[in-house]
């Protein structure tokens, strides 16, 4: 063990995430991680994807030494120092000099259920302030769906949550995609991943058809 914290989440659900994103992005790009935490996938889709530039970032600034450590530990030269960013803020990220480029994907997993509503709102218009003219925002984790039933674990993922925190909870999807119209963007693709889990593709142009 190398002594880094370590998700089990992340680890289970690092590959095939990792095969999604190979079908959706172009063979190299600019990408933005929104909420990195352990580093565990900024490791992995780095790695995955050697022709991409990726960006990891955080609102705890104690994940940002952790990334640093796994990149370093990884090798991996196509990842920049992690930047503390609340999606919140007016400018991305929070501390030090704006971003001034535009990204070609911006990746965001399991923060919507986990922070308080108006992040959702703040990460759509972010993504859509610095998102490339055909940049994509890619959002993974459980969602509650209307007219879908809700499974078992995340009925009872929600209720914990809720119990944590009463501004935490699964976030339903017509009501993050209210927030993206919001900002300009609309769902292009809802891919079903393992453990009841949805890999959502956001942009600029045509909406999915309902599936």
């Amino acid at each position: 063990m190398n002594g880094l914290p370590f998700s089990p989440a992340a680890d289970r659900n690092k590959q095939p995430i990792l095969e999604a994103l190979c079908q959706l992005l172009p063979a190299r790009g600019l990408a933005l991680e929104i909420a990195s935490g352990t580093g565990q996938h900024t490791a992995c889709f780095a790695a995955g994807l050697p022709c991409w530039s990726w960006q990891p970032t955080d609102l705890d600034p104690s994940a940002l030494s952790t990334i640093a450590a796994r990149v370093a530990m990884e090798g991996l030269r196509n990842v920049a120092t992690a930047r503390l960013l609340d999606v919140r803020g007016p400018e991305w990220p929070t501390a030090g000099k704006p971003f001034s480029e535009r990204f070609d994907a911006i990746f965001c997993a399991n923060m919507l259920h986990i922070t308080p509503w108006e992040a959702c709102a703040a990460l759509m218009q972010g993504a859509a302030r610095y998102l490339s003219p055909q940049g994509l925002l890619i959002t993974y984790g459980p969602y509650l769906e209307a007219g879908l039933r809700t499974a078992t674990g995340n009925q009872q993922f929600d209720t914990s949550l809720r119990a944590a925190n009463p501004s935490w909870g699964l976030r339903a999807l017509q009501d993050v995609s209210h927030e993206a119209q919001q900002a300009g963007l609309l769902l292009q693709q809802r891919l079903v991943m393992p453990a009841n889990n949805l890999l959502l593709v956001w942009g600029r142009g045509t909406a999915a058809e309902p599936t």
